[in-house]
């Protein structure tokens, strides 16, 4: 059972590029084990839930599979544990928690990207998805004037630009001042406090997320536009993957 008064601090928001953290551990449950905080990103926004292991007090590893939100009291991040693994924690438990960071890092890269391709392609997300190999939109476009060379080609300019990626946070009067700022068909959630977390490329994108990001388009690295699908008559979807 979950209660009202756990709330998991998400670290990943602050530190995204830290491996590593110590936390203890609220409850376990049929859903996994909640913290008081964690590094790991649970699934959301098209990106998966982070991945890696924890190392309790005894020196003993236990894989962590998946990580979501509770889907009733988001502010509970929930970590699910391989096979029989739960009854080795309890409530209070100290333990570090370790990510998968390659697979973490991959998935910064390509969320990164995959907001290049908002810049490029101008017109409403339908859809996203993130892999450790590739990325995906759905766009809504009636007509299809999209060419995978020349998104290939304006994406390496712009990683090729060493642009920053900056975190902002817009207050609810800010973000109703900017109607056309968001890009998807559903709203993005309000943090705690009512304010809006946006992803700034400045010049080139400003997008609510709540997704991990690099710093600098140049982490992105290689990329190509891999395929362009008419999924339905309204429907483009642009897949990258990493060269």
């Amino acid at each position: 059972m979950t209660a009202p008064a756990l709330h998991t601090r998400p670290l990943f928001d602050e530190l995204p590029y830290q491996h590593t953290f110590t936390a203890r551990v609220l409850a376990v449950s049929d859903q996994g084990v909640a913290l008081d905080q964690t590094l790991f990103y649970p699934t959301g926004g098209g990106q998966p839930g982070d991945q890696g292991h924890f190392l309790l007090p005894d020196g003993s590893a236990v894989a962590v599979t998946g990580t979501q939100r509770d889907p009733l009291l988001r502010s509970i991040i929930w970590h699910q544990l391989e096979d029989g693994s739960r009854a080795e924690l309890h409530a209070g438990m100290e333990l570090q928690g370790c990510l998968d960071w390659e697979r973490r890092y991959r998935h910064m890269r390509m969320h990164t990207c995959l907001h290049l391709l908002c810049a490029i392609v101008d017109a409403p997300v339908t859809g996203c998805s993130i892999a450790v190999d590739k990325g995906r939109l759905d766009f809504d476009l009636p007509e299809s004037t999209l060419d995978k060379d020349r998104i290939t080609q304006s994406l390496k300019e712009l990683v090729d630009g060493a642009l920053d990626v900056n975190v902002r946070t817009l207050s609810a009067d800010e973000y109703r001042g900017l109607p056309g700022l968001c890009r998807t068909q559903v709203p993005p959630p309000q943090q705690g406090d009512g304010t809006l977390r946006v992803i700034d490329i400045p010049g080139v994108d400003l997008q609510p997320c709540g997704g991990t990001h690099v710093r600098n388009t140049a982490e992105v690295g290689a990329v190509t536009c891999d395929k362009i699908e008419k999924k339905s008559r309204h429907n483009r979807r642009v897949t990258l993957r990493f060269s």
